[in-house]
């Protein structure tokens, strides 16, 4: 079973550092040569350029205290920059880049850019905006009211004066002319109030232009009253108040967010457009009155919505800068309830 190994090579003889051609091994205590790079037998080799061993840092072919060889060294976590070093301070921190200030404000809350429909954003926006701050939105409130006052004294001023004073009625009953004026007048006004989102926000163009608007519109009130009789006409603006004054407190009040219901009435409001041009083909009385009655309920709808939208706290809320749109709302909807109920108290006497 014993075999002759004396013919098998002994142990280091098959490795090429220990045969003829890189001469004899070396001496006990010392290890392998440096490779040789020049190609030849004999040629003395020199490390490779930018690898001398560095401490920590395990070369191939050097051994090294602490790191075994054949490849398989120890994984060991590194540091992350900045990396230390010896003599090398970390530079100075460059300051941030802040945002541009002349660029737009696109991303806004409550802001579509200078021009366009009046901003209305939803209450998840509603921590970056401007009502954030309880003193500003009550300021808001308080300037929107102010101006809503001074529109409606300017328009029922109008109305004692067409409905009280005899000669001013039969003026404006004799030109009819002068009311197709000031509709021409109220509905440029609106369109530049409504539509130009610089000019409504730029002071004091703006309460100039709602000044406009509150004049003709006005005037249109009033000689529209002058065709009633007065008793008519004390009865309309005395349950447009009570009403009013009912649906502005019960907004401000209530948890239910009309706001949400704002689509809702806007196909109602095209339905009762359609109302109107069926009444204009068919004069009958009580279809008349159903008409009236309808709209006066439409806009009474339509007031509570634009109320809440002043509070900030509902799905849909005006920016505060908005003021003078928020008042031309309001305005708008006390004067179509007012002359709902008095179209309606003046067909159900005829």
């Amino acid at each position: 079973m014993s075999q002759d190994k004396s013919g098998y090579p002994g142990m280091g003889e098959c490795n090429p550092l220990h045969n003829n051609m890189y001469g004899p091994p070396n001496p006990p205590g010392f290890g392998p040569p440096p490779p040789n790079y020049m190609g030849g037998p004999g040629a003395p080799g020199f490390p490779p350029q930018g690898g001398f061993p560095q401490q920590g840092f395990p070369q191939q072919g050097y051994p090294q205290p602490g790191f075994p060889q054949g490849g398989a060294y120890p994984q060991m976590p590194y540091p992350q920059m900045p990396y230390p070093g010896p003599g090398y301070a970390p530079g100075p921190q460059q300051p941030g880049f802040g945002p541009d200030p002349n660029a737009p404000m696109m991303d806004s809350p409550g802001y579509h850019g200078e021009n366009g429909p009046p901003s209305y954003y939803g209450n998840d926006e509603f921590t970056n905006s401007g009502f954030e701050d309880k003193s500003i939105r009550q300021a808001f409130i308080r300037k929107v009211f102010l101006v809503l006052t001074v529109q409606l004294l300017v328009t029922f001023s109008f109305v004692a004066v067409f409905t009280f004073h005899q000669d001013a009625k039969m003026f404006v009953r004799r030109n009819p002319w002068t009311y197709y004026v000031s509709y021409a007048i109220f509905f440029v006004s609106l369109i530049v109030l409504s539509c130009c989102g610089e000019f409504r926000r730029k002071h004091p163009w703006n309460l100039i232009a709602l000044s406009i608007l509150t004049l003709s519109l006005s005037y249109m009130v009033g000689m529209i009253a002058s065709f009633y009789n007065t008793d008519s006409v004390i009865m309309a603006v005395g349950i447009t108040a009570v009403v009013c004054f009912s649906v502005v407190v019960f907004s401000l009040q209530s948890k239910y967010d009309f706001t949400s219901c704002r689509g809702v009435l806007f196909v109602c409001l095209i339905v009762l457009m359609l109302f109107a041009i069926l009444c204009i083909f068919i004069r009958h009385r009580i279809l008349h009155i159903v008409y009236a009655s309808l709209g006066a309920l439409l806009f009474t709808c339509f007031l509570a919505v634009d109320t809440q939208l002043l509070l900030g706290n509902k799905q849909l809320s005006l920016s505060p800068e908005e003021y003078i749109f928020a008042a031309l709302n309001l305005y708008t909807d006390i004067i179509n309830i007012f002359l709902y109920i008095l179209a309606a108290i003046g067909r159900s006497r005829d």
